[in-house]
């Protein structure tokens, strides 16, 4: 009956792993048809030649340039926020927290993590209403603002991620360095760190991918559908996601709809992307502790 059982629990497994990869191969075969034609040069760059769109000698008003480099900026102002207070709070839960006020933490992490972005949209939309009043002229809904509000919404996935990456180690590893003579601090940034390496960078790429897709968020908080590259933290800006949903709710034309659908296929290159360099950068920083 046990074995039964076990059988029964592979299968379904490899039913919903097949069902899942069939469905990504439906959805990105479904984008590539209906957005694959849109996918030239001038959907990146419209009528500017690329080389000055690049340089920035002209600025790019009709194509996705701008929401490009808007959602980079995005997405690497959010991590520079998130990363650092995320990993920091993730190693106060598993390392200093009094283990009486660790369950109300971990509690509000959890409800924090559940909260729809809107709800973070709308506290950086009066984040920004309460800093114009006090700064007027000075402070709008910008790119600045945006990074904070997503910030914001990644830190609880951070933060637990590490938390459980470094309460998941082996025992034996985390007392040996102790037992040797090493400080509470040394045995955090040289052990268990390192040992939890790969565990966090997964973390930290489904971070990216929240911020990168997220559109409640910006669109309350500084996105709009033309401002051109943002010349400082402080200007709006334009991003994928936002022009995706624009397009899809505001298209005239086929022709307009496929670019959206075009758009949607950078995005996910983009995402792709990203992930890809995080992997990167997670084994070559194994490879180096191993060796070290």
């Amino acid at each position: 009956m046990v074995k039964l059982f076990e059988n029964g629990i592979t299968v379904l497994s490899w039913l919903a792993t097949i069902l899942l990869l069939t469905s990504l191969f439906f959805l990105v075969a479904y984008l590539v048809y209906k957005g694959g034609s849109s996918l030239q040069l001038t959907l990146i760059f419209g009528d500017t030649a690329p080389l000055d769109a690049l340089m920035l000698k002209r600025q790019v008003f009709d194509g996705l340039l701008p929401a490009i480099g808007g959602t980079l900026l995005l997405i690497i102002g959010s991590m520079i926020i998130a990363i650092p207070v995320g990993v920091a709070g993730g190693i106060y839960m598993a390392e200093y927290c009094n283990s009486k006020i660790k369950p109300l933490y971990n509690l509000a992490f959890d409800v924090l993590a559940g909260v729809p972005s809107i709800i973070i949209g709308l506290a950086g939309l009066l984040l920004t209403i309460f800093l114009n009043r006090n700064f007027q002229g000075q402070i709008a809904t910008c790119l600045l603002i945006s990074c904070f509000s997503l910030a914001l919404l990644v830190l609880p996935y951070l933060i637990r991620t590490t938390q459980t990456a470094l309460e998941t180690i082996d025992p034996v590893i985390r007392k040996t360095a102790p037992v040797l003579g090493a400080s509470r601090l040394q045995n955090i940034t040289l052990v268990l760190l390192p040992d939890s390496l790969a565990d966090i960078i997964s973390g930290i790429i489904l971070a990216i991918g929240r911020c990168a897709e997220d559109t409640a968020v910006i669109m309350l908080t500084g996105a709009v559908a033309t401002a051109g590259l943002p010349h400082s933290p402080f200007a709006q800006y334009e991003a994928l996601p936002f022009y995706i949903y624009y397009i899809s709710s505001q298209y005239t034309g086929p022709d307009e709809l496929a670019r959206g659908f075009g758009a949607a296929i950078i995005l996910l290159l983009l995402c792709t992307g990203f992930l890809g360099f995080s992997v990167l950068i997670q084994r070559r920083l194994t490879t180096l502790l191993l060796y070290r």
